[in-house]
């Protein structure tokens, strides 16, 4: 019995070592990702968690020095979660993991029952008759794979953005999708859909990768498939919601700033850490660390925006009420593993091989591609024709995690998180420092 005391004693002295090694506190990045996820938690656009996170936000970027601090409200259109359910009727009897996506239509609260029509790709489902789904199930699958780039969210994305609308179209009653992801988990992954003026928005949900298998194989078996689906979550208008700025002065203030985006709200089935309070970390830490050594010419000035994940609304309202000049723009929103390569819109090429040679000894390539910012900060690049620096993140795993429950701060790394800081700052220290113009490439 003693023995047994003893090793319970060891193990739980072991665990809070543990514990203790993995405690950031002290480090800005960690600081504000923890915060973030524990302090505030989940937080949708529109809703009262998201407010809590700007009042969060302001009070913790003026603790930490920036200047200039302010919150800019807006409006949008958002979506209130509701019941989300979904079960095999026929051929088996078996509950759905399953998740509303936004903006989808409402069900009643018993849900509907219909009969499924399999649809291999999004591509089978636009060659479908017209009026052929009246009165049934629209199910959407696809093929995406782990890329390291996460290149296949884009094409493979529409399945969520555009599927619904088009299976409406065609006269569904409701749609389900397999999630947009690549993981093996029971976990559906959310995210917004979109139904264009004209056509009925329906009742609209991804279920998990392991149920869209089942699904699949009876289908490929030919036996009919019967499914009951409640979604009871509601598109609400004019709902609050607002951007977080703050400036770090540079030495002169008549030069534009450098710009830096990420977006402070999240999904709501996990607490938002990869998605995206990992990248309003990076960019904070990154831009107090560019101080060290002395103030850059160039002010920098971080945008934590409000309202991306359903539309990328707090990027729009930044551009339609900052018009001042800016000198460039960057955004982290693509979780926190190591930063592996920098791509550029930038016409100066003296300038871009001297931050890719403070890059190569971190490990990080030169790639070919053009920067293009993110969702956040592309109206504003877009209006004012910025130059654009991206630091690409490993995209291996992200769409494990992206819009899941399983978007939580222990799948953050915090070696790989000092080393996406580390990565930012060595580029802010360049061109922050910059004291000619940037223009973006022709």
């Amino acid at each position: 019995m003693r023995n047994k005391v003893c090793a319970l004693a060891l193990i739980a002295s072991l665990s809070a070592s543990t514990a203790y090694a993995q405690d950031q506190r002290g480090d800005v990045a960690w600081d504000v990702l923890a915060g973030l996820t524990s302090e505030v938690g989940p937080r949708m656009p529109g809703s009262e968690a998201e407010a809590r996170a700007r009042v969060w936000a302001e009070a913790r970027l003026k603790a930490l020095g920036f200047s200039n601090v302010a919150v800019e409200d807006f409006r949008i259109r958002g979506y209130v979660r509701g019941r989300d359910e979904a079960s095999l009727l026929a051929p088996i009897p078996f509950r759905l993991a399953v998740t509303a996506l936004g903006y989808s239509g409402t069900t009643p609260d018993k849900g509907i029952e219909g009969e499924v029509v399999y649809f291999p790709t999004l591509d089978a489902l636009k060659a479908a008759p017209a009026g052929s789904l009246a009165g049934k199930i629209a199910f959407i699958d696809h093929a995406m794979k782990r890329n390291q780039d996460g290149s296949g969210y884009g094409p493979y994305g529409q399945v969520r953005r555009a599927g619904p609308a088009i299976a409406s179209g065609k006269g569904a009653m409701g749609v389900v999708i397999r999630s947009i992801g690549t993981d093996n988990h029971r976990n559906p992954h959310t995210g917004g859909t979109n139904f264009p003026d004209g056509v009925k928005p329906i009742p609209a949900g991804a279920v998990s990768n392991p149920d869209a298998d089942l699904i699949a194989r009876i289908a490929r078996s030919g036996k009919p498939i019967r499914l009951n689906l409640t979604l009871t979550g509601k598109t609400t208008e004019n709902l609050p919601s607002g951007n977080v700025i703050g400036d770090l002065p540079g030495r002169d203030p008549s030069l534009p700033p450098i710009l830096l985006g990420c977006h402070l709200d999240s999904w709501d089935l996990g607490t938002g850490a990869i998605d995206d309070a990992a990248g309003c970390a990076i960019i904070t830490a990154a831009a107090l660390k560019a101080q060290e050594g002395g103030k850059p010419l160039r002010t920098i000035r971080v945008l934590w925006a409000g309202s991306e994940e359903l539309g990328g609304f707090g990027g729009k309202a930044y551009a339609e009420k900052h018009t001042e000049p800016h000198a460039l723009a960057m955004e982290s929103d693509f979780g926190a593993a190591r930063v592996w390569r920098v791509q550029f819109n930038m016409a100066d090429k003296a300038l871009t091989d001297r931050i890719a040679a403070a890059l190569s000894p971190m490990g990080i390539v030169r790639g070919s591609g053009k920067a293009d910012g993110g969702t956040d900060v592309e109206p504003v690049i877009e209006k004012q024709k910025l130059a654009v620096v991206d630091l690409n993140q490993d995209g291996t795993h992200y769409f494990d995690l992206h819009h899941t429950p399983d978007d939580t701060l222990d799948k953050v790394d915090p070696a790989e998180l000092a080393q996406n800081v580390a990565a930012w700052a060595e580029v802010l220290k360049i061109v922050a420092n910059e004291a000619a113009a940037i223009p973006a490439a022709p």
